[in-house]
């Protein structure tokens, strides 16, 4: 069995300590050994209380994942050990020594009483794996902290500190000192005032008031669908916080969780967001890199360029304790950089999520300066200025003369070619490519570009300095968009070149939404600007592509997006709602009518797959290439980069639900319909489908 629970007496408690390293999930030995304890701790008459905790640095993280989708082969199930201590007639004590995540905090809820160490999180995050807390925690945290703050938490899945914690009533106590000392301190006052158990199975008061009360439940609902779109999981849970409020027992309103809970292990949505959770996780294991490669020490940074990314990034390093110098040249934009970035943390700062406190200290870590040579002095670099190969060379080539020996130089760029910019240096291979996704201090992706010459040391530094950043890390190679970008294109040239063959903008931006995404690729086009690419083709002499002549013809009737109320759609001032403009409309169809292009109708079906399935072929070329190392690393990029529902489990999990066989059927078709060569069959997808096998199935 793996894991175990050793079992103390200490006077009239006994103390059962959990040891599973490093972060004890409920495996089946820690699972038997709750059990084992509490049988022995009952039977012994000289025990008057339990006291639960955990060795090493969590109380219990959770159910063990690898045996998610089976039952457990050996020792007693979760239900039994936790039904054991719930039916003690000696009080049970969870000294929560730290994390009491997931099944975790359900065994704590199964106690009567908690104490926990101030900095132990708890929460119940079984909704970001498409799953809700199946072993009573839909019932008993209404019962204890009511049914509107026990939603907010069961939906949200997000941690909560135990001071707060305490505030909302799960944590009784929290220990001012060594955590097992103060829980058989609480233990002994506990037996002292009369040993009283405590099971919130039998508490009501919080639930109450809303008993009976549909408008709840039916704002909950309404919520949901704004909040969590297209997410199985959450109307389920908000099912089962109902039914703790209005079943007419406790047990009935488990049967209600338990349906709920066989419902979502039936969903395909648990099985793409597990996916998902165990890509982001491969996504750091590098080929070519081990753990015992030397890592360039990381204790101060510097940032070129003091626009939205430069400023971004900066917040970066502040947000984790970094000093960082942000340059820039021209004295008017640092001043204007650090005024947003102040800006930024104000607002966060208003919202309470961040103390002034601890704004000021990040303010502290940000040093401005217009001297280059002022950047030599830190251990990595980051250029981040405007997307010019020219510029970006010239700045490397100085960076070389400035940085001191053994520093790591990345360019921030997200599809130039990190080579050229590598090769004006003399150690190329301290370069590679950091690609931050805007806002930089919000976004959770970062593409680590190898360059032909990246050392070990170097990308291992890069990938470690992600992680230290509070990022999802992917490894890309070094071609033109690298992975994101270069997919990217494929499906935002399929949505104009839709449009243009009778597709209406609305309808193609309605489907992608339906989809999942946050907005169509219209809408995206209006809040990003048309104007940075309208002005970025005018540079180089504009453009040839047929698909380019939309957006630059809404430019020259000075239509460029949301930021002046007009762009593929109107917008009212103030208000970010797109409306149908037939002034966008005739601009669309009069190109339209130039292109020469065969109009005809569309299915919301046909719409999807033209937008979906060139981010799948393109994804299977660069496995082809080796520019993507993995399916999975493809799908996290996806889904913390360009807002890919995480529930579809990101576009090369969608293929394979969608079944590979078809898709490759689909992208046959339209290549023999358009000739477009982004259409043109990877090689790839047709040897797995001719091997009966799946994008999955390459990394297993």
């Amino acid at each position: 069995m793996k894991g175990t629970v050793h079992y103390e007496t200490r006077g009239e408690i006994a103390l059962l300590s959990i040891d599973n390293p490093p972060v004890n999930p409920l495996s089946s030995g820690v699972r038997q050994g709750l059990f084992d304890g509490m049988t022995k701790a009952l039977a012994d008459e000289a025990v008057k209380a339990v006291v639960i905790t955990g060795l090493n640095r969590a109380f219990i993280a959770g159910a063990d994942i690898s045996e998610f989708g089976a039952a457990a082969s050996e020792g007693v199930g979760l239900g039994e050990a936790l039904e054991i201590m719930e039916n003690s007639t000696k009080p049970v004590i969870a000294a929560i020594n730290g994390t009491a995540f997931g099944g975790g905090l359900e065994t704590a809820l199964c106690c009567d009483y908690r104490i926990a160490a101030p900095t132990a999180p708890v929460g119940l995050p079984e909704v970001k794996l498409g799953l809700l807390p199946g072993a009573g925690g839909t019932q008993r945290l209404p019962r204890l902290i009511g049914a509107q703050a026990a939603l907010k938490a069961i939906v949200s899945g997000d941690p909560i500190m135990a001071p707060q914690a305490q505030k909302l009533g799960i944590v009784d106590r929290i220990a001012e000192g060594d955590i097992v000392e103060e829980g058989i301190k609480y233990a002994e006052e506990i037996v002292a005032a009369g040993s009283a158990t405590r099971k919130i199975r039998d508490l009501t008061d919080k639930i109450a008031g809303d008993k009976g009360n549909t408008a709840v439940f039916e704002e909950a609902a309404a919520q949901l669908n704004k909040t969590n779109r297209g997410q199985f999981a959450p109307a389920q849970i908000l099912k089962c916080v109902e039914a703790a409020v209005n079943a007419d027992s406790f047990d009935a309103g488990m049967a209600v969780e338990r349906t709920c809970f066989a419902a979502c292990m039936q969903d395909p949505q648990r099985e793409a967001l597990i996916h998902i959770f165990f890509a982001e996780r491969a996504a750091n294991k590098i080929p070519g890199l081990s753990k015992e490669d030397p890592l360039i020490d990381i204790n101060k940074g510097s940032v070129i360029g003091s626009g939205t990314m430069g400023g971004g990034i900066a917040m970066c390093f502040a947000n984790a304790g970094i000093p960082v110098r942000l340059h820039d040249n021209n004295a008017e934009n640092l001043a204007k950089g650090l005024k947003v970035i102040e800006g930024n943390y104000a607002r966060t700062v208003s919202k309470g999520r961040l103390t002034q406190e601890a704004m000021d200290k990040r303010m502290s870590l940000i040093i401005p300066t217009e001297n280059f040579d002022d950047l030599g002095d830190a251990d990595v670099v980051i250029e981040a200025v405007y997307e010019n190969l020219d510029l970006k060379k010239e700045i490397f080539a100085k960076l070389d003369k400035v940085m001191k020996p053994g520093a790591l130089l990345a360019t921030n760029t997200s599809g130039l070619d990190v080579d050229a910019i590598a090769n004006m240096t003399s150690r190329p291979e301290f370069v590679c490519g950091m690609h931050f996704f805007s806002p930089a201090n919000v976004m959770r992706l970062l593409e680590v570009v190898r360059g032909d010459a990246s050392s070990p040391a170097t990308l291992g530094t890069a990938m470690a300095l992600g992680k230290r950043l509070g990022k999802v890390s992917v490894m890309a190679g070094n071609c033109p968009g690298f992975i994101g970008n270069r997919m990217i294109g494929g499906y935002s040239r399929q949505a104009s070149t839709m449009i243009l063959e009778g597709a209406k903008p609305a309808d193609v931006d309605r489907v992608i939404y339906d989809f999942g995404l946050a907005m169509g690729p219209f809408t995206m086009a209006d809040m990003v600007g048309l104007d940075l690419g309208w002005r970025a083709r005018k540079m180089v002499g504009g453009s040839n592509e047929i698909t380019a002549r939309i957006p630059d013809e809404l430019c020259e009737l000075g239509r460029y997006g949301q930021k002046n109320g007009k762009g593929y759609y109107q917008y009212a001032e103030g208000d970010r709602t797109p409306r149908p403009d037939p002034i966008a409309d005739e601009v669309v169809a009069k190109v339209a009518k130039d292109s020469g292009l065969k109009q005809k109708a569309f299915s919301d079906d046909e719409i999807l797959k033209r937008c979906i399935y060139p981010l799948v072929n393109i994804g299977a070329k660069l496995l082809e290439e080796g520019h993507a190392l993995r399916a999975g690393d493809i799908d996290t990029v996806y889904v913390n980069g360009y807002g890919f529902p995480t529930y579809v489990g990101g576009p090369m999990w969608f293929a394979d639900a969608q079944g590979l066989d078809t898709v490759l059927a689909d992208i046959e078709r339209f290549y023999d319909e358009t000739g477009d060569a982004v259409w043109q069959p990877s090689e790839l997808l047709k040897k797995l489908v001719a091997e009966g096998k799946t994008f999955a199935s390459m990394d297993a």
